[in-house]
């Protein structure tokens, strides 16, 4: 089976990079922007792609022709985001109808990763066919990215929404919920946590074993995929405390508005995750597993 990635270099990606270059019944094509950032480089199994380029798009689609198309790149920096709708709006929905314009001549099975932010957070959990109502630009840029998919009249198509997605990965631009407060909590540094946003934080490796899942089982439709435990930010925080044997003293709760950030967040998402469960067998592991797995990671890494 042939399968398109983008968004290789970021944490999702190099999770599915490395659960699919070992996969005998799948051939992989990973693209990023920019140099393959895997630990151990992909070589031929790697190229460079500006997805908001159609005829760059077309191009590597029409060399490849995938049978599953994996999207994960996209603008999630919710606050940069908000600063700029049109950057957003460019990587977040014109790159995903390029992606889509070219599928479809392939006939490529879709699958899309999305997020809790389409939702407005008055009532989370959430199941896969609640309504949609996004606060933020990023949140409507997600949200108009999954109304592509769903009117774009492939055969297949799935929609993966995920909340918080933590782990360790090699050369990531950015750090995640988990590597920024275990960081913080070491260095004794005050720390400002909101206590009114309730979210289940999602282990990357599960949450590319359920993407690889709806590959392999060729399902449609939308899936909620996040980890099983809900908690606020501010109880993540010294969730890691606890588990990594760390002072939790410089720890102080807030509210969200007093961190006077541009994007709008929803107060309480999560997921209620029956379906994939049912559909997909999907397990994903409880928070303090999670944390294990990184643990484990951050040792070999030193």
């Amino acid at each position: 089976m042939k399968v398109l990635l983008t968004g290789s270099n970021g944490l999702l990606g190099q999770k599915l990079v490395e659960a699919l270059r070992v996969d005998p019944a799948m051939e992989l094509l990973a693209t990023s922007r920019g140099p393959d950032r895997s630990a151990a480089p992909l070589g031929l199994k790697y190229l460079p792609l500006d997805i908001t380029d159609a005829s760059a798009v077309d191009a590597v689609f029409d060399t490849f022709s995938p049978k599953v198309v994996i999207h994960t790149a996209a603008m999630t920096n919710v606050d940069a985001c908000e600063l700029d709708p049109a950057a957003c709006t460019l990587q977040n929905v014109t790159a995903t109808k390029n992606l889509l314009s070219a599928a479809i001549r392939h006939d490529s099975h879709f699958i899309f990763l999305s997020t809790d932010f389409i939702f407005d957070g008055k009532a989370g959990p959430y199941k896969e066919d609640d309504v949609p109502a996004p606060l933020s630009i990023y949140g409507h840029s997600k949200l108009d990215g999954e109304k592509l998919v769903q009117a774009a009249g492939l055969k297949k198509w799935a929609i993966a929404r995920t909340i918080i997605v933590y782990g360790h990965a090699a050369g990531l631009s950015r750090g995640n919920a988990v590597s920024w407060a275990k960081g913080a909590l070491e260095k004794g540094e005050p720390m400002r946590v909101v206590d009114d946003q309730y979210r289940m934080p999602t282990l990357a490796e599960d949450l590319a074993d359920g993407c690889i899942r709806i590959a392999k089982r060729g399902a449609t439709g939308i899936y909620h995929l996040s980890g099983p435990d809900g908690m606020t930010i501010l109880e993540l925080v010294q969730r890691v405390a606890t588990f990594f044997k760390l002072d939790p003293s410089p720890v102080q709760a807030v509210k969200s508005d007093s961190l006077g950030q541009p994007a709008k967040r929803p107060p309480v998402t999560g997921f209620i995750l029956d379906k994939a469960r049912r559909d997909l067998g999907y397990a994903p592991r409880t928070f303090e597993q999670g944390l294990a797995v990184l643990k484990e990671q951050w040792a070999a890494k030193h």
